[in-house]
């Protein structure tokens, strides 16, 4: 659904320094999430039954990137 809101090579915007996936991918990014917080109960993530965390790449070529994990307590 995302790609049908931020086709590539799209006119409105030419932000393209990095290829034609550049400026899409920001656009994406930015109507993705980009934190979470979810409460762990006993050393589990407290999830719901139909609930999950991905991860979501929006350029075509892989890339290293680094998740931050900050944990807190009462």
């Amino acid at each position: 659904m995302v790609k049908s809101l931020v086709p590539e090579n799209d006119t409105l915007y030419t932000h393209t320094l990095e290829g034609a996936d550049d400026m899409p991918a920001h656009i994406k990014s930015s109507l993705t999430a980009a934190s979470l917080s979810i409460p762990v109960i006993a050393g589990e993530l407290a999830l719901g039954s139909w609930q999950g965390v991905f991860l979501w790449e929006h350029r075509h070529a892989p890339s290293v990137r680094k998740v931050v994990v900050h944990l807190s307590r009462d």
